[in-house]
């Protein structure tokens, strides 16, 4: 199907170190989309937050600027298309 983005990757059960993104562009934002059972959270240490990222939570963020994480969470199964 035709999509603004260049790639999608799918994220199953893996903590995301803190990173920037090195494919995107400065001036566009990526989405993220939560899905699963799990309790994680995400972090923008570069801003200090840390969010809830249930299932169902969608982030859009500018990747190659913010510096951002998933550490590990307690329970259930997470999926992250990015």
């Amino acid at each position: 199907w035709p999509s603004i983005y260049v790639s999608i990757d799918v994220i199953v059960n893996q903590e995301t170190p803190p990173h920037l993104d090195k494919v995107s562009a400065p001036s566009l934002l990526d989405l993220l989309v939560s899905l699963g059972t799990h309790d994680a959270q995400f972090h923008i240490s570069d801003l200090g937050s840390i969010f809830g990222y249930q299932p169902g939570t969608m982030i859009y963020l500018a990747g190659k600027l913010l510096c951002h994480s998933v550490p590990k969470w307690e329970n259930g199964e997470r999926i992250a298309l990015a």
